[in-house]
C-alpha cells in the first residue's frame, strides 16, 4: 500500500465527519418543501462526497451511454459494488429514490438526511406486504417525477462477482409500466466494500439503452437486465487485465 492512499483516505473521512452532520442538519430543515425541491437540495451533499472523493482520493469517472437516459421516470437496475454509486448515481441521473432496507433511516445524520429524500423503506421480513408497499409507493414516486433505483443483487458485490438478480425491480417495472434503465460499473475496484482506503482510478458507469417491460414477464425482463449488466461488467471491468 502506498502512504499516499492512506493519507488521503483519512483527509476524505475527515471531510465527511465535518460535513456530514451539517447537511443533516441542512436536510431536515428541507421539510417544508416538495420533494423534487428536497431532492435537488441535499443531493449537494452527494455531489461535495464525489467532488471530494475526486480530488483527495482521485477517483475519477466516465460516463457511457448517457444518452440513453429517458426524459420519463425509469426503474434503474444496476450493478452495487460500493457506497461511491449510492452518491455518484446523485450526480450522473435525473431525479431518484431508492429501495432500501429501513434500517439505513435510523442511523444518526446519514439517516435522517436519507429519510428526508423519499426512499422506499422496507422491511425485508414482511413479504408480500413489503411488496405491496414497493408497487404503492413506487407509483406515487413515478407520479412525482422520481425514477426508483434498485440493486436486483440486494447487496454489494466485490468485483469479479455474481450475485443472485431477484426479480423485484422488474416486476416493479412489470407492474408500472415504466422502462428499465440498466446500470453496469465498476467502482468497487476503487472504492471497496466496507474499506477505508480508496484507490485512485477512474470508473466507469456504463448505461444500457432503455427495455420496456410491455408483453414481459417480470422473470424475462430480469433474465434480460442481468444478461447485459454482467456482458458489460466482463467489458469494463479491469480487476482481471491489471
Amino acid at each position: 500500500m502506498k502512504p499516499g492512499i492512506l493519507l488521503r483516505s483519512c483527509l476524505f473521512a475527515l471531510f465527511q465527519i465535518v460535513v456530514t452532520p451539517i447537511f443533516s442538519v441542512i436536510a431536515l430543515s428541507t421539510f417544508p418543501f416538495g420533494p423534487l425541491t428536497r431532492y435537488r437540495i441535499i443531493s449537494g451533499w452527494a455531489r461535495m462526497n464525489v467532488a471530494a472523493a475526486r480530488i483527495l482520493c482521485g477517483i475519477r469517472y466516465r460516463v457511457i451511454g448517457g444518452e440513453h437516459i429517458p426524459r420519463e421516470p425509469c426503474i434503474i437496475l444496476s450493478k452495487h459494488q460500493s457506497a461511491w454509486e449510492t452518491l455518484a448515481f446523485q450526480v450522473i441521473l435525473p431525479p431518484h429514490v431508492w429501495v432500501l432496507k429501513r434500517e439505513l433511516l435510523w442511523l444518526p445524520f446519514f439517516g435522517w438526511g436519507l429519510a428526508m429524500l423519499s426512499p422506499i423503506a422496507i422491511d425485508r421480513r414482511a413479504g408480500a406486504r413489503a411488496l405491496k408497499q414497493t408497487l404503492d409507493q413506487g407509483r406515487e414516486r413515478l407520479r412525482q417525477g422520481f425514477s426508483i433505483v434498485i440493486f436486483p443483487e440486494g447487496t454489494r458485490i466485490a468485483p469479479g462477482k455474481r450475485g443472485k438478480y431477484h426479480p423485484g425491480g422488474a416486476w416493479l417495472a412489470v407492474q408500472t409500466g415504466a422502462p428499465v434503465l440498466p446500470v453496469a460499473h465498476n467502482a468497487g475496484e476503487f472504492w471497496r466494500r466496507n474499506a477505508f482506503l480508496k484507490h485512485p482510478g477512474l470508473v466507469t458507469v456504463s448505461i444500457g439503452a432503455p427495455i420496456r417491460p410491455q408483453n414481459m414477464s417480470a422473470d424475462e425482463l430480469n433474465q434480460q437486465v442481468e444478461n447485459w449488466i454482467e456482458s458489460e461488467m466482463q467489458r469494463i471491468g479491469t480487476h482481471e487485465k491489471t
